[in-house]
């Protein structure tokens, strides 16, 4: 048993939860009743990391505002003009490939109990709300629009502090980062449970009606993340991208695909940026800020979705028309929230630039539900890998102005 568990310490995470992944769907194919009691694994693991993945983001934010020193270089305008490119660009592809692959939808109930959005103005109103939000409450919520304004604010107020206040806040910082990996240690048991309960609730014969719908979404996502992701990097680092967006998928995208939570992903894509190497100022803050407003996955569902729709409806829709709804897609996936199916509910409010009405929309947004299993999946990869992507891509640029030499492929 020693040796087993010696042998187990010596995989790597990626290769555990491979094998947490397989045990899963051999024991939802098999024996579906016995291994039932399994599923608790899966809703203990995402729980904890949704339970600490708030107080994380704060200690963390809080901590490296509070400690940095003016004249460091921190890249933020870099990122955030790369999280909002990306974003656009991906509900761009979108659009275009459902013009060139139209789908059209066999509308079924299945969304109702749900509250979107009416209108842009109401988007931006919850968004400036959750900015002034009790802190209390933003971390009970897991707001972490409020999370990151009160880190900020806290962190920029305690500049000033004596220096045994900021050492008291880092080590705080510390410990829940410590906690955050025990908990990323039982991510192989917990990823097993979610497999099983995804195949046993779902099954995989509900998602074949859905197949063409899928492929799009997918394709899109694959896309942007191969072909579209790897260009803006090349634009910023002028070297080969594949080795860190790779690298990123590997290490970030696997456990954000199961975890399907931007949010309570945070903390793999924080140690991957450190074992990076990367600035602790920088991704301290853009980390936790990608979350909430790199969402180019999310950009993706809106936009095939909506889309979808107007097919369904045969409305006919102009390329001024695309464009815009391809900015506004960006914009609602930007107010989208980072966990599972955050995306979907912003879904009528693209509708409305067409005129669709609010009950055929909540009836798309049923078909998004249906198909979430995958679709969530691979938006909550693509969204978390892209947040260390463009964070590293920033950082290099500097390397490379300072003549540092960047090997990605041998970074640990």
């Amino acid at each position: 048993m020693k040796r087993i568990l010696k042998k187990w310490s010596q995989l790597s995470l990626v290769k555990q939860i491979i094998v947490g992944l397989i045990i899963g769907m051999i024991l939802a194919v098999t024996i579906p009743e016995a291994a039932k009691p399994v599923v608790i694994f899966g809703s203990l693991f995402v729980g904890a990391l949704k339970a600490i993945a708030p107080v994380l983001v704060l200690f963390l934010v809080m901590s490296a505002i509070a400690q940095h020193k003016s004249g460091h270089q921190t890249n933020m305008k870099t990122i955030i003009a790369l999280y909002l490119l990306g974003t656009f660009l991906a509900g761009l592809i979108a659009v275009i490939v459902s013009f060139i692959f139209p789908v059209s939808l066999t509308l079924a109930k299945g969304a109702e109990g749900f509250t979107a959005p009416s209108g842009v103005v109401e988007v931006l109103k919850t968004l400036l709300l959750n900015v002034v939000d009790n802190p209390v409450k933003a971390i009970y919520n897991a707001n972490y629009i409020g999370i990151l304004a009160w880190a900020i604010l806290l962190g920029l107020a305690l500049r000033n502090a004596p220096d045994t206040t900021k050492t008291l806040i880092s080590n705080f910082s510390d410990a829940v980062s410590k906690m955050v990996t025990w908990v990323i240690k039982f991510a192989p048991i917990g990823i097993m449970g979610l497999v099983f309960e995804s195949i046993t609730a779902n099954g995989i014969e509900s998602l074949l009606s859905y197949g063409k719908l899928l492929a799009v979404l997918i394709g899109c996502m694959v896309f942007v993340a191969l072909v579209v992701n790897p260009i803006i990097v090349y634009v910023v680092i002028r070297q080969n991208p594949y080795p860190l967006v790779f690298k990123c998928l590997k290490e970030s995208g696997i456990t954000a695909f199961f975890t399907r939570s931007s949010a309570s992903n945070i903390p793999v894509n924080m140690r991957l940026c450190e074992n990076l190497g990367l600035n602790k100022d920088s991704y301290s803050v853009s980390i936790p800020l990608g979350a909430t407003i790199n969402m180019a996955g999310a950009a993706v569902t809106i936009s095939v979705l909506t889309l979808a729709a107007v097919h369904t409806l045969d409305i006919q829709v102009d390329l001024p028309t695309a464009i815009i709804l391809s900015v506004l897609s960006a914009v609602c996936a930007c107010g989208a929230s980072g966990v599972a199916g955050g995306s979907l509910l912003l879904i009528p409010l693209a509708c409305s630039l067409f005129g669709i009405p609010a009950d055929v929309a909540m009836q798309v947004v049923g078909v998004g539900f249906i198909i979430g299993v995958l679709q969530d999946s691979f938006e909550t990869a693509l969204n978390s890998s892209t947040d260390v992507l463009f964070t590293a891509a920033a950082e290099f640029r500097e390397w490379n102005k300072e003549g540092k030499k960047i090997e990605i492929h041998k970074v640990a």
